[in-house]
């Protein structure tokens, strides 16, 4: 037993700094569990990033205390596999919108991705840094759900016609970009900004659907690729590799089977309310999880 100046000892000894702490591992049947949550995730409008903080943090999982690289790197590899699975999955579309390249198409899709690729260069990390506790997400996926389901709505009032993909002009492509740089406020959910701009702008919900995956798709394999590069530069520890590769495979798996389900289900005008109605109620569990916690 230990004596009391020993328990005194500990408690005025100054927390340990990161270096000191002991390292974490990422368990294999974790990192396949967060694999196969990518993909649904991903796909509906719901924030993946979100899911991958949220769930080791309700199931207790030491997720949080795994050393910031070690995370930042587990999260490229969600987002490299779910990329490459969904370019997989659209590549007659990819391939007919590359032959049919002109100004406008080249200019709505410039738009769509300048201000995400700015905001993240510039603001990325710090946003990361605020705002990437389950409190902030909870706000973000509330507030996100509220705009998607109101935007949905209005859009079936207002009596005009409606809006197919390939009616997307420069305004279009500037509105999915500024959504696509709101989304990096985790919680927001870079498919429900995308889908709430456009049906904001009066397009269809299967239109407003495609042209979310069109505008997110080379945002995602370029921030996996990006930040991949720096994965690369910084090293990966080797007993950690079977954790991400796993990981990685799990986001492709789950990204490759639910994009043909989910995007006929969207396509065919399955309404948005019930995916904003899922967003508030998981915020709902968090805040009441945290003021038991309190």
């Amino acid at each position: 037993m230990r004596s009391r100046a020993g328990v005194a000892r500990d408690a005025t000894r100054p927390p340990m700094s990161p270096a000191e702490r002991p390292k974490r591992e990422l368990p294999l049947r974790h990192a396949v569990t967060l694999g196969l949550l990518q993909g649904p995730t991903e796909l509906l409008p719901i924030s993946s990033s979100a899911h991958t903080t949220l769930l080791p943090w309700l199931a207790g999982w030491p997720y949080a205390e795994l050393s910031d690289s070690l995370r930042k790197s587990f999260e490229v590899s969600l987002h490299a596999g779910a990329g490459a699975a969904l370019a997989i999955h659209m590549r007659g579309e990819l391939l007919r919108d590359a032959a049919q390249l002109d100004g406008r198409r080249a200019g709505v899709i410039a738009l769509s991705l300048a201000p995400a690729a700015l905001a993240g260069y510039m603001l990325g990390p710090a946003i990361e840094r605020a705002l990437g506790e389950p409190g902030p997400i909870a706000a973000g996926l509330a507030a996100g759900g509220v705009a998607m389901a109101l935007a949905d709505r209005q859009a079936g009032t207002r009596g005009q016609r409606a809006r197919m993909q390939q009616d997307a002009d420069a305004p279009d492509g500037l509105a999915l970009g500024l959504a696509q740089a709101a989304a990096l406020i985790p919680g927001v959910s870079r498919n429900g900004a995308t889908l709430t701009a456009a049906r904001a702008r009066g397009f269809t919900r299967g239109a407003s659907q495609g042209l979310s995956w069109h505008a997110g798709l080379p945002v995602i394999l370029g921030a996996g690729i990006l930040k991949a590069a720096r994965m690369r530069r910084e090293g990966v520890p080797r007993e950690q590799r079977a954790a991400l590769a796993a990981g990685g495979a799990g986001a492709f798996v789950s990204t490759l089977a639910c994009a043909r389900l989910l995007r006929r289900a969207l396509r065919d005008g399955q309404p948005l309310w019930p995916y904003s109605l899922y967003r508030c109620l998981l915020a709902a569990l968090v805040l009441a999880r945290m003021r038991r916690a309190a």
